[in-house]
């Protein structure tokens, strides 16, 4: 046999005198296990190879099997062409509107998949339509104190993402902002600046804290008493008052929408909130005063705990002194990240010492929690999709569930 010399660099296609050679070197089915077409302008079909995937070879398949690799062919049936010409069915916005109103009217509806709530809550908040069927209003006027000395814990956070929560679950809130540094008020969305009417009118100068109490602007049914700077000097003012520890409390109950629904009726509010400052100074004395439940916000670390324990000692101190109704209702796990050892050590030991105080809902690490202030939102209603919002709205919802302690 001639060895077959193919011109250029290895690897070129041979041209048409090469091809000739080889075709009177070998035989015809060598020709068709290379791949390359006839020249002889016979029937293309005995020709082509089935072995190395020419297009023609795709277009007219072999009638016979020449080759191990080449496959079965399959006979699709023929598509009408008026079948092929039908438009897709594609459904509209009101179309979906309308299969969801079916789906949840019946009785086997699911709307408990993460992607489905954030979706809801974000419609929902961006209409300022509450979060679904109104929960149950309390009998009377609940007032919850939120404090801790130890700060960056969320107290504040906290505080003003509950407080929207259950104003969007249908209730009607007042949030006391008693920190001089204002953080509740910039969350909130009203002003704060040196002069306007605040906490610090009503705590001090015995202003009817109606004449001071402003409206939210992004949640409706939310109401906010601001703090302004002037609030900073108010321990030093009160401390020649009598009975100074006790301001807050007479300008709560003061209120003509706080109180029992036979005294007060529908308008009333269902919940006081407030905002203490991280301490335990004469205004967080107050508050404490003041309000009948509190909740503690603690975050997952060690230093937390330590402080709770202090706290604790300071409320049972205000207890036996000068509030035998207060009771610590709730405690909340904050900044919660459970890729850590610790912070799941944390909330174990938090649950295993308090039971049912604590609430089932931890709140996670969240950016968007942090941004939503530096827009004057909550993250309620800056990104109500958002895992630090829905968490927030549980929480909110088990405290409503839960009731004022006994």
């Amino acid at each position: 046999m001639k060895e077959l010399v193919v011109s250029g660099h290895p690897g070129s296609r041979p041209t048409t005198e090469e091809r000739d050679d080889v075709g009177k070197t070998f035989s015809g089915a060598a020709i068709r296990r290379l791949g390359w077409p006839s020249e002889s302008g016979g029937d293309v079909t005995e020709e082509l190879s089935t072995g190395l995937g020419w297009p023609g070879e795709r277009e007219y398949p072999q009638a016979e099997d020449t080759s191990p690799q080449s496959a079965p062919v399959i006979e699709h049936s023929p598509v009408s062409r008026e079948t092929e010409a039908q438009p897709a069915s594609v459904r509209t916005a009101g179309d979906l509107a309308d299969s969801h109103q079916e789906a949840s009217e019946h009785e086997y509806a699911d709307h408990s998949t993460p992607l489905a709530r954030a979706a809801e809550h974000t419609v929902r908040a961006r209409h300022g339509v509450q979060m679904g069927p109104a929960l149950p209003r309390p009998d009377a006027t609940r007032v919850v104190v939120v404090a801790n000395q130890k700060g960056g814990v969320g107290k504040t956070t906290s505080t003003v993402n509950v407080a929207a929560g259950l104003a969007q679950l249908g209730q009607r809130v007042l949030v006391v902002d008693l920190d001089p540094q204002g953080n509740a008020s910039t969350a909130l969305g009203v002003d704060h600046r040196r002069g306007v009417p605040s906490t610090y009118d009503a705590v001090v100068e015995g202003t009817p804290l109606a004449d001071v109490n402003v409206a939210c602007p992004d949640v409706p049914g939310l109401m906010v008493v601001p703090a302004t700077i002037d609030l900073a000097g108010a321990e030093i003012e009160l401390v020649s008052v009598v009975a100074r520890e006790g301001r807050l409390a007479r300008a709560i109950k003061g209120h003509p929408l706080v109180g029992t629904a036979a005294d007060v009726g529908d308008e009333r509010f269902d919940y006081v909130f407030i905002d203490c400052p991280p301490s335990l100074g004469l205004l967080t004395l107050n508050a404490l005063v003041a309000g009948e439940e509190m909740m503690i916000p603690i975050q997952a670390e060690y230093y937390a705990l330590e402080g709770l324990g202090q706290l604790l000692e300071t409320v049972e101190m205000v207890r036996q002194h000068l509030n035998p109704r207060l009771k610590v209702s709730t405690i909340m796990v904050t900044m919660y990240d459970g890729r850590t050892r610790l912070a799941q050590g944390v909330a174990e030991e938090v649950r295993e010492h308090f039971g049912d105080q604590v609430l089932k809902t931890t709140v996670p690490r969240s950016v968007r929690v942090s941004e939503a202030p530096s827009y004057g939102q909550t993250v309620m209603t800056y990104d109500p999709g958002s895992t630090g919002a829905l968490c927030y709205l549980e929480a909110a919802r088990e405290i409503a569930t839960k009731g004022a302690p006994t």
